[in-house]
């Protein structure tokens, strides 16, 4: 290359103008899952068609799951669900929460759904077509030239995915609004029928929520999404992610998440902020999608953190359960109020089996 190109080529990546949070807003339905009362209700289900419930039941207490957030009052779980309840209660759910989310990320930011340019939609626990952002338009007050970009299938992942997607957009068009929503009602796939190890992990661990973020390139705020990567181990598709049948969702897991973990994830992080032209020791905070206590505690060993470091993921945890994708920007929501350092690295991991890394740029 030219002394002229290499020049023209670092005066244009000088000028690419970073996306921004402008805001960032969480919600959660309104009841409230005590954990002591769903192990409890889990007796009442399982002990006499599962003789291996009661050595699994023990998973209950090691989540670090205090309560969750469900959608649905408690009683509504006690009952076999079928595919048309399932969904009924997901467009309805998922709609009202949207829409609550939204409008407090909008308003934190000053804006209303007419400047809102792009929106993304992230979820993984139900079916709607047309996607929700169509179905709360009227509602939100979207633009009818808004574009829209539905996102299924990340899991826990997709909170990071969804971050790293809707900074493209919004680099791209600088000067533009774009709202990510990310939103779950993981309650809605709890099983009666499915008498396995991985049905029970879910059961204990999964709570509904969402979060709604609004960037902008150019004028945004403190935080900048610096850059973005995302690491698939090959052969992995059994670890995590949904079987379909007659009945709805059923939860896989079929290798132990933690142990992958401490295994697997440091190579690929290394790997991902060397993509970046970064180290480890350039990250002054890791923001962790916490699956459970147990995954919190592999977190820690493989990033080599001491014992306890992360603080926020383990009260997200214990308040709110596993959310999936949203689970990582409520950590984010409980870091940020603490004070984030000059550059943050946040990672979810999700269905694939994947890594997904946002590393995040925060002037003081």
């Amino acid at each position: 290359m030219s002394e002229a190109a290499m020049s023209k080529a670092a005066m244009s990546k000088a000028a690419v103008v970073k996306a921004a949070v402008v805001s960032l807003a969480t919600s959660v339905p309104p009841h409230v899952l005590l954990q002591k009362d769903v192990l409890a209700a889990a007796w009442d289900v399982f002990q006499d068609r599962f003789p291996e419930f009661e050595r699994f039941s023990s998973i209950f207490s090691n989540t670090g799951i205090i309560k969750r957030h469900a959608v649905k009052p408690f009683d509504w779980y006690l009952e076999p669900r079928g595919w048309p309840q399932r969904t009924a209660a997901f467009l309805e759910g998922a709609e009202a929460l949207f829409v609550e989310v939204a409008e407090k990320a909008l308003a934190s930011a000053h804006l209303t759904g007419l400047d809102i340019d792009t929106a993304v939609t992230v979820t993984s626990t139900g079916i709607a077509t047309p996607s929700l952002e169509a179905r709360v338009a009227r509602r939100m007050g979207f633009r009818s030239d808004i574009s829209r970009v539905p996102v299924f299938g990340l899991g826990c992942a997709g909170g990071a995915s969804g971050l790293s997607i809707a900074s493209r957009l919004a680099q791209a068009r600088p000067g533009s609004n774009v709202l990510l929503v990310t939103i779950e009602l993981c309650s809605l796939a709890l099983r009666h029928d499915e008498l396995t190890k991985a049905n029970i992990v879910a059961v204990s661990l999964f709570g509904d929520g969402a979060a709604a973020v609004v960037l902008r390139a150019g004028d945004g705020g403190a935080t900048q999404i610096e850059n973005a990567g995302e690491h698939l181990w090959p052969d992995t598709l059994g670890i995590m992610g949904w079987s379909v049948d007659p009945e709805g969702f059923g939860v896989i897991f079929r290798r132990t998440i933690p142990d992958f973990v401490r295994a697997h994830l440091n190579p690929a992080i290394v790997q991902i902020l060397a993509n970046m032209q970064l180290t480890t020791a350039d990250i002054g905070r890791f923001i962790c999608h916490p699956g459970g206590a147990k995954v919190v505690n592999a977190l820690e060993t493989a990033l080599a953190l001491d014992q306890g470091t992360l603080d926020c993921e383990r009260q997200v945890i214990a308040d709110y359960g596993n959310m999936s994708s949203p689970t990582i920007l409520f950590v984010l929501e409980q870091a940020a109020a603490k004070g984030l350092p000059a550059r943050s690295l946040l990672t979810a991991l999700g269905p694939g089996f994947t890594a997904s890394c946002v590393a995040l740029r925060h002037a003081a």
